[in-house]
């Protein structure tokens, strides 16, 4: 077994320990195939991380091992990694930002399987510039998240003015994605996804709740808007995740959701970069999509109003 690979990654050499060594034994599949992932697919990637503290999700011993999330950069991370200071409440930490893509592939030789960005960029951490909706399962059937991303997508495109995007997490289920405009703090972006959720709930009360409690739910999907908050953060586009066979947080054209062979584990490190090879990534022009939430705000207070009436 090897014992170190030098890979020239952006003008920058990344030294890969134990390239051979299995992170998805099931597949085979090796550390030196995920940093050579990460780098194939860190055009599209790195503009989801570029500027964001990141935690770290590492599996040292392959994904069916120990793990822990690494919030601190360790003191032996080179200095070319950019590093900043994040309050937190009780001081500070000091987080990476992977802003290209020799750090992406540091990053996954330290089997960061998966890195999860904040919501908001080191230039204005307190206005996020995105918003996100979770869909998973309550049980094991897909297709319950499937209707409810058109139903919420319906309710943000149509009714409230806003262009969401949408994504399989890799793991359960679906994100949708609102780029903002940061002119709006966390505490005003998690108020308007609940509000946008319990309207939707209200509408569907048979299907959907914003129950956080699991034994209140009754087997309908909740509608989780608990990650737009300050220091959350929210698994990246094109992120592996730590799960059988190495899935991957992939963002889709909304159109796609009609496809029922599509799951949320449906792609896999191995078949992405064919993936992006062949029909590019769906989500470039994205930021054309960015929208404030002014507007949508006024449009949602009234929908509640004329909902209740």
């Amino acid at each position: 077994m090897r014992t170190k690979d030098d890979i020239r990654v952006g003008g920058r050499t990344v030294a890969v320990s134990k390239p051979d060594k299995e992170l998805f034994p099931d597949d085979g599949i090796t550390k030196a195939e995920l940093v050579d992932f990460y780098r194939t697919v860190s055009r599209p990637m790195l503009t989801h991380l570029r500027g964001r503290p990141l935690a770290m999700e590492r599996h040292p011993d392959g994904y069916g091992g120990k793990s822990f999330f690494h919030k601190d950069v360790p003191d032996y991370f080179p200095d070319w990694i950019h590093q900043e200071e994040i309050a937190k409440e009780d001081g500070t930490v000091t987080m990476a930002v992977c802003d290209d893509a020799a750090t992406l592939a540091y990053l996954a030789n330290q089997a960061c399987i998966t890195p999860h960005p904040w919501l908001s960029r080191v230039d204005r951490l307190y206005c996020p510039d995105r918003l996100i909706f979770d869909l998973d399962p309550p049980g094991d059937d897909f297709e319950i998240v499937r209707w409810t991303a058109r139903k919420l997508g319906d309710l943000l495109t149509t009714e409230l003015g806003l262009r969401p995007a949408v994504m399989t997490t890799g793991s359960r289920g679906l994100h949708l994605v609102q780029l903002l405009d940061r002119r709006t703090d966390f505490d005003t972006t998690r108020a308007f996804a609940r509000q946008a959720a319990d309207l939707l709930a209200a509408r569907h009360p048979d299907t959907l709740t914003t129950e956080a409690r699991k034994n209140k739910r009754r087997g309908r999907l909740y509608l989780d808007t608990q990650r737009n908050a300050y220091a959350q953060t929210s698994v990246a586009p094109y992120a592996v995740r730590a799960r059988p066979h190495a899935p991957v947080a992939t963002p889709l054209e909304w159109d796609e959701l009609d496809d029922r062979r599509i799951g949320p584990q449906h792609w896999t490190l191995r078949t992405i970069p064919d993936r992006l090879s062949e029909h590019g990534d769906p989500w470039k022009g994205l930021s054309r999509c960015r929208r404030s939430l002014g507007p949508a705000q006024r449009r949602l207070d009234a929908l509640v109003q004329e909902d209740a009436s």
